[in-house]
């Protein structure tokens, strides 16, 4: 009897007859071998997998939840309902979708998840650690089964299904914002862009497809909700033993400068930079966007090792983003571009709104140069906001503003094609070209995605050059040079001769 796990001639073994009266298995464990000597019982747990958990907090969480599915559901396992009313409360249905995936990973024949199947699950869980995975896990987790096909990958996924995971992406991310929770009026027109670019106006696509998409666009979109359900599995324990407050977490959501800007519309239409779309570009850019400060270190590098392991899990250093440039409130110009642009050091995102509600963004990773010729590193990038969310071009060397040089075009322009440039703004900073059709440019923000010192320095550059301007136009000259002075003889030929003597 048994499997061959136990040793032959063991009349000892559990489950096994003792004596002719039969004893029963221990939970989660079957006494019908297979044909590969594996048994698999009802809840999804191996003989051969009967190791004890290695995760503290997971064994903690697996008995409370055990406890709280016995009084709740009468269920001698862990049930979906348990799950998530205690482990994830405020999102009830990522809960549900999280608990479902580890119930198929176990490959349970019961509704309810055993204690081992369970620890063993979330323990493999928690181990993710690779970006590719960890966007995969969650996309099959929204999408639904096509096919009882190797593996279960022959899936589609709902339009519906993406904007739900999007939305809950969000939902979190905003409930940690770093000043507090967020909310903003515009989320959906900004999911909206998102699933009509992915979509092309079909309600379904192979998960497969979706998968690329977002590698492609917005890679980062999904990775705050993985360190948000580690977070949740290893410390929801703690808030279920002592009853207090969950503890804190922040996610990558960049913090906006003026954010009471953001709730209500400027004179041309409601503002470029709502909360949602810099949540959506800190998904879809370079974390040097996001997350510009250094990891603080005190000389040991032990600490300096643990330090940056646990920023990298829960992105406790999100960058704060500051408004350097609005043409609303500064005007709109040249000049007023250059004046208030030039000279910050840090990364800069430019977003452009033109006619039709085509908005666009340049991300520039360094400080802006006036020159005849192409820069930027590989973290240059261009992307279409609205009305739809594309990753258009990204690389080195795809920069140009000129506004001197003879010879060569002036104004700005973004692509990696001299001659075809993606965007192209003219001289007077009034028209814009988008792949060679022209619009009326209606608004520039420019954003400063660095730390405060680069601002601070920045600033201190132009009062210094206020100053210096301010010295050289008041310049005193002596009568000895006044007489020398062309100016005295442009004056003449203006008929003013006497044009420094006092009137009567």
């Amino acid at each position: 009897m048994g499997n061959h796990h136990s040793h032959k001639n063991s009349k000892e073994h559990k489950g096994d007859k003792v004596d002719g009266v039969p004893h029963p298995a221990p939970d989660n464990i079957s006494t019908t071998s297979s044909k590969k000597g594996i048994s698999r019982t009802p809840s999804g747990t191996d003989i051969q997998d009967r190791t004890p958990s290695q995760l503290i907090p997971v064994e903690n969480l697996a008995k409370i939840l055990l406890q709280k599915s016995q009084e709740e559901d009468a269920v001698n396992g862990i049930t979906k309902g348990a799950f998530a009313r205690w482990v994830f409360p405020k999102y009830r249905d990522f809960a549900e979708r999280l608990f479902l995936h580890l119930h198929e990973q176990a490959r349970a024949k019961t509704v309810h998840l055993g204690v081992i199947a369970f620890k063993q699950q979330c323990e493999k869980f928690l181990s993710i650690m690779d970006d590719d995975t960890i966007r995969e896990a969650y996309v099959y987790m929204y999408a639904e089964r096509a096919s009882e096909d190797a593996g279960g990958k022959n899936r589609e996924i709902r339009q519906s299904n993406v904007r739900l995971l999007l939305m809950t992406c969000y939902r979190i991310a905003m409930d940690h914002y770093s000043e507090g929770p967020q909310t903003c009026i515009l989320i959906h027109r900004t999911l909206n862009s998102i699933v009509e670019s992915c979509f092309h106006s079909k309600q379904s696509l192979s998960a497969q497809y979706v998968l690329h998409w977002i590698e492609a666009n917005c890679p980062r979109i999904l990775l705050p909700l993985h360190r948000f359900a580690v977070h949740s599995l290893t410390t929801a324990y703690r808030v279920l033993e002592v009853d207090e407050a969950p503890y804190g977490l922040e996610l990558a959501t960049p913090v906006l400068d003026k954010a009471p800007l953001f709730s209500q519309g400027s004179s041309k239409g409601d503002r470029l930079m709502p909360v949602s779309q810099a949540w959506l570009l800190a998904s879809a850019l370079n974390p040097l966007y996001s997350r510009p400060q250094s990891i603080p270190n005190n000389g040991s590098s032990a600490f300096l090792s643990s330090h940056a392991f646990l920023a990298k899990l829960l992105c406790t250093v999100p960058s704060h983003w500051i408004l350097l440039y609005n043409s609303d409130l500064h005007g709109q110009g040249t000049n007023r571009f250059l004046h208030h642009v030039l000279g910050y050091r840090g990364p800069t995102l430019t977003i452009l709104r033109a006619e039709e509600g085509n908005v666009y963004c340049i991300a520039c990773p360094c400080e802006w140069r006036e020159t005849h010729l192409y820069w930027g590193t590989e973290e240059c990038a261009i992307f279409q906001l609205l009305p739809k969310f594309l990753l258009i071009e990204k690389g080195p060397k795809m920069l140009f503003l000129n506004t001197t040089v003879r010879g060569y075009p002036k104004g700005l322009r973004a692509g990696k094609d001299p001659r075809k440039p993606i965007i192209s703004i003219h001289e007077g900073f009034d028209k814009i070209d988008f792949k060679g059709i022209p619009y009326n440019l209606l608004e520039i923000e420019v954003w400063g995605c660095g730390d405060q010192a680069l601002r601070e320095k920045q600033l201190d550059i132009k009062n210094w050059q206020v100053k210096e301007a301010e010295r050289q136009r008041q310049v005193k000259l002596s009568a000895a040079d006044w007489l020398d002075h062309p100016d005295r003889y442009l004056l003449q030929l203006a008929g003013r001769p006497n044009y420094s003597d006092k009137q009567s």
